[in-house]
């Protein structure tokens, strides 16, 4: 990963364009309805740090060099990062291609080495995404609290998400009811009960392009997951990044048995065959447990 993507709250931001013409124009354009106070300007007013004082981003947009070195100087006198339009290396970041659903944003970067290309894939994953998503993490962030107060074991409460997401209250808030969807939300809450642990086995060799779909999933939902040391490297970024690692030689099967009657997805990735006798310890336990493997090679 050459560039690390960030998100910036925008409400109360103060966002400043300096410049002219279409270039600055298409800047302001990212900010259509947002919740920040844009300030454009051009001539000397780009020059002075002043300008800057308190923004959380700066645009500069100019085909005179002298300007775009004025204004990116001052900018930065101000300490606020800067992006100039069309010079790469003189900007502190980059702008993604940009799809916006409200309260669901996702953004595609090449580090400005290709922006056409960017916009090719904002392309394809802006039909992947219904209109009404940004509904749907709307609900979830006005829940949010209650959720928590409600589930405060971290597990407990990403199984009910993980559930929730693909239920009635996501359907509801979806097609824009949003009082429906609360009541649904709300009504699954009481209702929820502790998950049952799971233990799943994911054939971990590579290449990942022959796991199957299952156990990618199993992978993306995870909230222990088993990491031997001779893995593929590509199968193991699949999973959850905020999953807790547990190395193959910690992973007794008594442990990983524990693990699950809390109540826990524990993924072991495997190398090999385990042995006969973790096998009949995990059948012994009454815990679940699932084996995927890799696809066959064609």
């Amino acid at each position: 990963m050459d560039a690390f993507p960030a998100y910036f709250p925008l409400k109360g931001a103060k966002i400043v364009i300096a410049g002219s013409g279409e270039p600055a124009q298409a800047k302001a354009r990212l900010f259509d309805g947002a919740p920040a106070k844009l300030v454009q300007v051009e001539g000397p007013l780009a020059f002075l740090p002043g300008t800057y004082a308190g923004a959380t981003l700066a645009f500069v947009a100019s085909d005179d060099a002298l300007f775009v070195q004025a204004a990116v100087t001052a900018a930065r006198a101000a300490r606020v990062p800067v992006n100039v339009v069309d010079r790469p290396q003189m900007c502190d970041f980059t702008t993604p291609a940009v799809i916006d659903r409200g309260e669901v944003v996702a953004a595609v970067g090449t580090g400005g080495a290709s922006p056409m290309l960017a916009t090719l894939l904002r392309n394809t994953i802006e039909a992947r995404i219904p209109e009404g998503t940004g509904r749907v993490a709307a609900l979830f962030r006005r829940m949010q609290d209650e959720v928590r107060e409600a589930l405060p074991d971290l597990p407990r409460r990403r199984a009910f998400l993980r559930k929730a997401l693909d239920g009635p209250a996501a359907d509801a808030a979806m097609a824009g009811n949003m009082e429906a969807a609360e009541a649904l939300l709300r009504q699954a809450l009481a209702e929820d009960k502790p998950q049952e642990g799971l233990l799943q086995f994911v054939a971990g060799r590579g290449p990942a392009d022959l796991l199957t779909l299952r156990a990618s999933r199993a992978l993306a939902a995870a909230d222990v997951l088993v990491t031997p040391e001779d893995a593929d490297a590509e199968i193991l970024g699949m999973a959850r990044r905020d999953a807790e690692r547990l190395p193959a030689a910690e992973a007794t099967p008594g442990r990983l048995i524990d693990l699950a009657r809390e109540g826990l997805r524990v993924v072991v990735v495997i190398t090999g065959p385990p042995a006969a006798e973790d096998i009949q310890a995990f059948a012994r336990s009454g815990v679940k447990v699932e084996v995927m493997l890799a696809a066959p090679e064609m």
